[in-house]
């Protein structure tokens, strides 16, 4: 099924803090990674909700552009067009190491405009630089802080931003946390994002177990969607379990949308349950949120759409 590239009329935007009391015997550092772990941003309620999905954006300060480098400044435009109401960003803003100076000189001089939409995912080359320090302050009020996890609510969905450095956080204690979450908060329809995919058939890196947990988590509370980036092309799955199989009653249906701006990857070994695949353009991943039901369209710089559909949750 083909979406169409109308624009939908964007929800206000509205920040709400929902933080849950802990035990007494919870320390204060472990009462206030709590707290922010329990931050929800809600959006208001509309027929449709629009959200933009992409990671590895934008090259170093001066680097210049190419046809196949360095086009953050094109998919900002393109994204931009869509006028989403979220822009989910999945990690890898800025290269090399993402500094505050970094994110200032490139990323915001092309993003920067979309700050006010963005709910961002925290990926590797952020850790590049000590605590990730210049991605928290950049993103200081579109994120919660460390340890980089939170959740978001969008139009009857609930959306769960994670951190997929599992070297850098505990994934365990992160996907006990996200099981607690989708009890807490029940919804018919669900995304988890982070950076690095669980499946993906991208030459430089392909499938990651690292983020095992987090699927299995989310798998078990009828999850509907997970979005990465990491792998720099765009790629579609059918409907998967955490364990490589495809499920097309019970799967989660899985995006890699890497494509947004640094360079490009080939394609490597095709991973079961590819749909689609495509490293030859940049573009975005659009997603229409309803009420019980989703449609999806990868665009490129163009706005030319080369992969789209449409389903119902689970």
């Amino acid at each position: 099924m083909r979406v169409s590239g109308r624009a939908v009329l964007p929800a206000v935007l509205a920040l709400a803090l929902l933080a849950s009391g802990c035990g007494a015997s919870e320390s204060k550092a472990r009462s206030a990674q709590r707290e922010n772990t329990d931050t929800a941003y809600r959006l208001a309620a509309a027929s449709s909700v629009r959200v933009v999905a992409v990671g590895d954006i934008a090259c170093p300060p001066g680097k210049p552009t190419t046809a196949t480098t360095c086009q953050q400044a094109a998919t900002a435009a393109l994204t931009q067009r869509l006028n989403p109401v979220l822009l989910l960003t999945l990690g890898d803003h800025q290269y090399e190491n993402g500094t505050l100076s970094e994110f200032q000189g490139s990323y915001d001089k092309s993003w920067g405009a979309l700050l006010p939409k963005t709910r961002p995912v925290i990926g590797n080359h952020e850790y590049k630089t000590s605590g990730a320090s210049g991605y928290y302050s950049y993103f200081r009020g579109r994120q919660p802080g460390p340890p980089g996890y939170y959740r978001v609510s969008a139009n009857g969905w609930q959306i769960y931003v994670l951190n997929s450095n599992c070297g850098k956080v505990s994934c365990s204690a992160q996907a006990a946390w996200l099981g607690r979450q989708m009890a807490a908060h029940p919804a018919r329809c669900s995304i988890i994002a982070m950076h690095h995919p669980r499946y993906s058939s991208g030459f430089e890196h392909g499938n990651n177990r690292s983020v095992k947990p987090l699927w299995t988590a989310a798998y078990r509370r009828h999850n509907d969607v997970v979005l990465a980036g990491h792998d720099h092309d765009y790629e579609r799955f059918r409907p998967m379990d955490p364990w490589g199989n495809v499920r097309p009653l019970r799967g989660m249906t899985s995006f890699v949308s890497g494509a947004g701006g640094k360079s490009l990857y080939r394609l490597g070994s095709r991973k079961r349950g590819s749909v689609y695949f495509q490293g030859r353009t940049h573009g975005v991943l659009q997603l229409d949120l309803r009420a019980g039901s989703y449609s999806w369209a990868f665009r490129n710089i163009g706005g030319t759409v080369m992969d789209s559909g449409s389903r119902t949750c689970r």
